[in-house]
């Protein structure tokens, strides 16, 4: 596959691949920072997953895999929890000492965004049609476990999530309408502009 590629989507699989690596090896420095378990769990979930999906990239890259992306199964952690509670106040650490499962968790959430985005960039940016498919379900891949190491955080009262009154919410939300039938207007603007 790999002589089969342009120049363009070269350098976004050159650069998705040198991303996989930083993530690898970030997850597996924050494994060693973890103190509690289920966030342990999480993350090697991820860098089991993150190192499976690199390999299988590559090997597809040089002709060697099933070329088939596997999708993420993330685990469910309940429904979010709304509203604000006693938030912490932030900072950046100031000693390695201080970084705690709130630090790691806020990483690999940041990698996991960071990666959806730039796998999705490179997808919308590849001409070989096995390579962009399975750029997309990288994203969505990251998608998925940024949403469940977010899960973990709102759980832990790490990312709470602000609401506005449901007054305000309503009003906002219900200023849009369904659209009319946009085949139908164009065809009645296509016969106004014959009879004119």
């Amino acid at each position: 596959m790999a002589a089969h590629l342009g120049a363009h989507e070269t350098m976004e699989v050159h650069e998705i691949l040198t991303g996989a690596i930083n993530g690898i090896n970030h997850f597996m420095l924050y494994g060693t920072l973890v103190r509690d378990q289920r966030l342990l769990q999480i993350l090697n979930n991820h860098l089991q997953f993150m190192t499976n999906e690199y390999n299988q990239m590559v090997q597809t890259l040089n002709n060697q895999g099933n070329n088939n992306a596997v999708p993420y199964q993330a685990k469910s952690l309940g429904a979010p929890i709304y509203g604000l509670d006693n938030p912490e106040m932030q900072s950046p650490n100031l000693a390695m000492s201080q970084f705690d499962d709130r630090d790691v968790a806020s990483s690999m959430l940041s990698c996991h965004k960071a990666s959806a985005s730039k796998k999705m960039l490179a997808a919308l940016e590849c001409a070989d049609p096995q390579l962009r498919r399975m750029m997309q379900q990288g994203a969505i891949n990251c998608a998925e476990q940024a949403y469940e190491i977010w899960q973990y955080m709102n759980h832990m009262g790490y990312y709470q999530v602000p609401t506005m009154k449901e007054e305000t919410t309503n009003t906002v939300l219900n200023t849009y309408q369904t659209a009319t039938n946009q085949s139908n207007m164009a065809n009645r603007n296509g016969m106004q502009q014959q009879f004119q």
